[in-house]
């Protein structure tokens, strides 16, 4: 074993040696990957081997049809099989909600170039035979699924690794990390220390062992995961003779079960309800290629409607019971990445999906660590996503939910249970005794809406508008016409401070910073000239700044605010970053009385021009100290007021009693994020991403260019010499009883003309065939759904996609943000759009000016 390597790949399974031979493909030869056992000893050998690109993350998607893409490239370069059955397969829905779910899923398939299609029952047992049809209303067909064989497949990438320069020791367990002063990582082994510039943990069932050898608590649980094989079916041989051809995937939501043809019987796994963790706290370091003791009793109520669903499955007999454990994240995602407070140690783990996700996995971590950026937008991923919050008992909890609801329906107005209340603020309780339906904001608990007084205080889970329609509408109109008070301890806050405090953020930040006692609002791009910040700037001192920003983001953005610090030299101490998390809470008041409010509560001048739109003061609120922004995310005359969390309860109090006179209301985040649409103001992480540039984000009044050698500054004028290809858009929509949630496709009436934004289809699929072998395509029989497949229906043609949206109350009309192709923007002709909603695509017209105060006067009235 070598003594030194610029990178260190820890873990032997599917994802270590996917990274280990993306690492060398991108030229690091000096690699090496370190084994405790054999290849494949953790989850991967026992893996049921399926794979498929629909993912409820679009970006996460590309990843894995970049995925089975890979395969027969490693096949080329390594020898070696991974003997890929492309067979294709069928989600099936067997109530209209699940079939509305299947046709969001096809909908974001038409902007990805995936070529689903939306069948009818009959249609998928013409596939998969042994289905009774009878129990379902409709099916999706994805051409890109299929099986493979998981040790072939790792050892294909591995083999190819070894081919470009990599090396693997196995047998060879790693004890212990340490980091020297200059970086460099102590990588101990049984045989000895590697020292390393990289180290990156791909310790799959011990990655979260890995983790706390640097003193991180990765949120990583494995679980039990359990699937049978059948003894050899004549039904299967049947079709095999007839057609020519091996049976699809299914995927039954109702049943939570998957199925597949194994050689001739099929495998059937679940993911049932009464799921159960394997080594919750410690993972035995001498587990290795064995089996855990099944469970029959456990999936039987799984079973008991799968052998309903598919009577051709109950009458086969089981040839063994697979029960083994598979790690996961809190949401089912990848943790990719740096991790925040470390050196160069990087996390590609929890992936549960290996053979869906792997090669997209190690493409990205690969990109990131050797060009400094992943080359996609993998926040979905990212192991920053999660804050300190996420503890051992927490991913616990959240993990058992996650596996449980692994094929149920996510409303996009449900919020989930387990682990909850994780974080609360002082307000908590009063929020609950005024009725308030509260979410899950970044672990925090934070109200969403308000239902009426005697009513129940509880969302009604549904794709369409649903029982907080009436009562948001109040919130924005009672806002709007008079004033509102919401919690907004959920944003992210931070402090820069030192000698050096504006030179540093001149440097991170696109807008120049303010004057003392004033606020700019400034993207932050990385060298690459994309969106990876937007940030409220505050410069409360000569050398003092108070930042806010997105709160999901706040471990992600420290990661990049560390990594830009002065290092060393005399500069070394002049920066100083400080994140208040929930040390430091707010409430914000809006509307046309909100002036009126504030004054009965402080002791100085906050007239118009004493307290001018954007500026920032400390001052003394209902008596407690605050921070108090002229400013709000409504885009009407408002306050953000900061304060300790001490004083948060005296400060609603005082709030509440000034604001009776002018009949003020709370309000929740959803009529916030109502209000801000018909304002046409974007959100972190669904507008702006990184994968926009700032004036494809619509940014530009925030770019200065002139002002300094900011990072990504290069990049953004090339991006505004050259015209954004694409650019952010505000729709007025036609909607029925159903608004937008974000990943429609936009179709436009252009004709022939191709602009381009349409990502090509992945590569090649597996057509669809009927019992007699015959292909079947284009159909679309299924109720309800779109009259044409694909991406281009005769003058009409795919040409975006929406990132945001919903129901703008004060204005009454249905919006939605999205990305265009330039050339469109700015053309407000109706007639020109449609947006797909639900499988039904209704008329939408672009809106250049907001709605809402259009010149901006009452914000700064």
């Amino acid at each position: 074993m070598k003594s030194h390597a610029k990178s260190v790949v820890i873990g032997g399974g599917v994802v270590g040696c996917s990274v280990l031979y993306h690492l060398a493909k991108a030229g690091w030869t000096d690699i090496l990957l370190i084994e405790r056992s054999e290849l494949t000893s953790g989850s991967s050998w026992h893996a049921a081997g399926g794979f498929h690109t629909l993912n409820g993350d679009p970006n996460v998607a590309k990843l894995q049809a970049y995925t089975v893409q890979l395969y027969k490239e490693i096949e080329e370069i390594s020898g070696q099989s991974c003997s890929l059955h492309l067979t294709g397969g069928v989600m099936m829905a067997d109530t209209p909600e699940r079939m509305d779910f299947l046709r969001l899923a096809h909908a974001k398939g038409r902007y990805l170039g995936m070529d689903t299609e939306l069948i009818t029952p009959s249609e998928a047992k013409a596939m998969f035979p042994l289905m009774d049809e009878t129990n379902f209303v409709g099916a999706m067909w994805d051409p890109v699924e299929g099986h493979l064989d998981p040790s072939g497949t790792t050892h294909a990438y591995a083999k190819a690794a070894r081919k470009l320069g990599a090396e693997i020791v196995l047998r060879n367990r790693v004890v212990e990390l340490t980091q020297e002063v200059d970086g460099t990582w102590n990588v101990v082994t049984e045989q000895g220390t590697v020292k390393a510039e990289h180290v990156v943990n791909c310790g799959g069932l011990w990655a979260r062992e890995i983790g706390r050898m640097v003193g991180v608590e990765l949120p990583v649980l494995a679980m039990e995961h359990m699937y049978l094989l059948t003894e050899p079916m004549p039904e299967v041989e049947e079709f095999n003779k007839s057609t020519g051809r091996e049976m699809i995937g299914v995927l039954d939501f109702k049943g939570e079960i998957y199925t597949r043809q194994e050689r001739n019987g099929i495998l059937l796994g679940t993911y049932e309800k009464a799921c159960k963790p394997w080594s919750p706290v410690n993972t035995p370091w001498d587990f290795g290629h064995e089996l855990l003791q099944p469970d029959i009793d456990r999936i039987a109520p799984s079973l008991e409607i799968g052998f309903k669903h598919f009577p051709g499955i109950e009458k086969a007999g089981i040839k063994q019971i697979i029960n083994g454990p598979f790690t996961f994240a809190l949401d089912g995602n990848p943790l990719v990445g740096p991790v925040q407070g470390l050196t160069n140690f990087w996390c590609a783990c929890a992936v549960m999906a290996g053979f869906s996700q792997g090669g997209g996995v190690g493409l990205a971590l690969s990109n990131w660590m050797v060009h400094g950026d992943p080359g996609f937008d993998v926040w979905g991923m990212d192991v920053a996503r999660f804050g300190e919050w996420a503890t051992l008992r927490y991913t616990n909890a959240k993990v058992r939910e996650n596996y449980s609801r692994r094929f149920s329906i996510r409303f996009p107005n449900e919020e989930l249970p387990a682990a909850r209340p994780a974080q609360t603020t002082p307000l908590y309780d009063t929020m609950l005794a005024n009725n308030a339906v509260m979410g899950d904001s970044w672990g925090l608990e934070t109200p969403l809406w308000f239902a009426p007084k005697g009513s129940e205080a509880k969302d009604v889970v549904s794709f369409h508008r649903s029982n907080d329609f009436g009562p948001i509408g109040e919130e924005v109109r009672a806002t709007r016409e008079k004033v509102g008070v919401t919690e907004i301890a959920n944003f992210a806050k931070y402090e820069v401070s030192g000698p050096g405090a504006e030179d540093f953020l001149n440097r991170l930040m696109t807008n120049r910073m303010p004057k003392t006692g004033r606020i700019v609002l400034t993207p932050m791009l990385n060298e690459f000239g994309r969106l990876i910040g937007d940030f409220t700037i505050a410069k409360a001192g000569e050398e003092r700044f108070m930042i806010w920003g997105s709160s999901a983001a706040q471990k992600y953005h420290m990661r990049w605010f560390e990594k830009h610090l002065p290092k060393d030299g005399p500069r070394a101490s002049e920066v100083r970053i400080h994140r208040f998390d929930q040390t430091l809470v707010g409430l914000s008041i809006a509307g046309p009385k909100s002036r009126d409010l504030l004054q009965k509560l402080v002791d100085v001048d906050i007239s118009t021009k004493a307290f001018r739109f954007m500026d920032f003061r400390e001052m003394a609120v209902g008596g407690a100290p605050c921070m108090v922004n002229r400013i709000t995310y409504t885009g009407d005359l408002g306050y953000e007021i900061w304060m300790a969390p001490a004083y948060q309860r005296l400060v609603y109090k005082a709030i509440k009693e000034a604001g009776e006179e002018f009949g003020l209301i709370d309000f929740g985040m959803r009529a916030l994020l109502s209000m801000r649409l018909e304002k046409n103001f974007p959100t972190w992480f669904r507008e702006l991403r990184p994968i926009y540039g700032p004036f494809e984000g619509s940014m530009d009044r925030f770019i200065k260019l002139e002002k300094n050698d900011f990072i990504g500054r290069e990049a953004a004028a090339r991006e505004q010499a050259a015209g954004p290809k694409l650019r952010r858009v505000s729709f007025i929509v036609d909607a029925a009883d159903a608004d937008v949630m974000g990943d429609e496709p936009i179709w436009a009436k252009v004709g022939g003309k191709d602009y381009g934004t349409v990502e090509k289809p992945h590569g090649y699929g597996a057509p669809r065939f009927d019992a007699g072998g015959k292909e079947v395509r284009g159909s679309n029989a299924a109720e309800g759904a779109s009259a044409v497949r694909g991406i281009v229906d005769g003058d009409w043609r795919v040409v975006g996609w929406i990132t945001s949206g919903g129901y703008a109350h004060y204005v009454e009309k249905s919006m939605a943000q999205g990305y265009v192709p330039a050339a469109l923007a700015e053309n407000e002709s109706a007639g020109l759009f449609e947006i797909e909603i639900l499988g039904h695509r209704r008329p939408a017209r672009i809106n250049v000016e907001p709605p809402f105060d259009p010149s901006g006067e009452r914000m700064r009235t």
